[in-house]
């Protein structure tokens, strides 16, 4: 299994910043989070974090649809728990809209 390793951190003790648009936004009630790392996690991790922070909403099933991008970079196929995300990185939950 080959992971790859994101984000402009290295391997540090920091945060790892989530920032939800539109219908993700608006599920988590918030327009993100900061998550306190103690060095890289993966994506998958991030994810079950970010639900975690905001049990009994709808961002569970949001996060599922959305495209997700790693400061700049789109993380397409990946598996998301091959993915490791370094504090200092910025996560952002982009949710399919119309005309996009």
């Amino acid at each position: 299994m080959e992971v790859t390793t994101v984000g402009s951190g290295n391997g540090e003790t920091g945060v790892i910043r989530l920032h939800y648009w539109a219908a993700a936004k608006s599920a988590a009630g918030v327009p993100g989070d900061e998550l306190p790392v103690d060095g890289p996690i993966s994506l998958a991790e991030v994810v079950r974090r970010a639900v975690a922070l905001h049990p009994g909403t709808r961002l569970p099933d949001v996060l599922q649809t959305c495209s997700t991008l790693l400061g700049d970079r789109p993380v397409t196929a990946e598996d998301p728990d091959t993915v490791q995300v370094v504090p200092g990185t910025t996560v952002e939950f982009l949710p399919p809209f119309a005309g996009g």
